[in-house]
């Protein structure tokens, strides 16, 4: 009887070990597509993938969060396409996945971070409108992350992308970005994510600021 419960024990476990290693399998494969993806259409399918997974994995906030990270980019894409009027149904299906994934993970810093890109998304589809409503929004939700989670050098990096096209009337400069994405650099050497799968990016977009100083 002993060996019959161990066998069956044994057999629960590695079940469930498979499962959670088909699962990060999955998910760092898809991950690692988010970099490459280039188009709308292509991260719209990676979205997609992402919410398939999280169906299946139905206690993890991960996939929601990357669903709406690469919906954001795909805004991000139209954006600099000339697209941005048509933005609004894109922050929408973006905060749809961030509500998800707060639902598994309340009170998570780097979902307050995605709130606040989302909020980018809208004031950009009419940035004359909604730089006076969005702008606040935008800012408590990177306040809610900075209390959450002060050293995560995200929310550096979305500072300074703000600081560094304000104009110097308004508080900010390229110059004064640039201090914000050193610190970020920073950060990132310090950081330490939870898991393998949870964000890391931002450090390349980093780089890239300061190379073009």
């Amino acid at each position: 009887m002993k060996n019959l419960i161990l066998t069956a024990a044994l057999l629960f476990v590695s079940t469930i070990t498979l499962a959670q290693t088909a699962f990060e399998k999955a998910m760092t494969e898809k991950i690692a597509k988010v970099e490459e993806r280039k188009t709308a259409d292509e991260f719209t399918a990676l979205a997609n993938d992402f919410d398939r997974i999280g169906t299946k994995e139905a206690n993890n906030w991960l996939p929601y969060y990357y669903a709406a990270y690469a919906t954001i980019q795909k805004g991000r894409v139209m954006m600099r396409s000339g697209s941005a009027m048509e933005l609004d149904p894109v922050a929408d299906q973006a905060d749809q996945y961030i509500a998800k994934a707060e639902a598994l993970s309340p009170d998570n810093a780097e979902l307050y971070i995605l709130k606040k890109m989302t909020s980018g998304l809208r004031m950009m589809a009419d940035p004359r409108s909604r730089f006076m409503s969005e702008m606040p929004i935008g800012q408590e939700a990177l306040a809610k992350a900075r209390k959450l989670d002060p050293n995560n050098p995200r929310i550096t990096i979305l500072q300074a992308e703000d600081t560094y096209y304000t104009p110097e009337q308004f508080g900010g400069s390229k110059e004064k970005g640039l201090e914000l994405f050193r610190k970020a650099l920073d950060q990132f050497a310090a950081y330490k994510t939870k898991t393998a799968l949870d964000p890391k990016w931002g450090k390349t977009e980093a780089e890239y600021f300061l190379s073009q100083k």
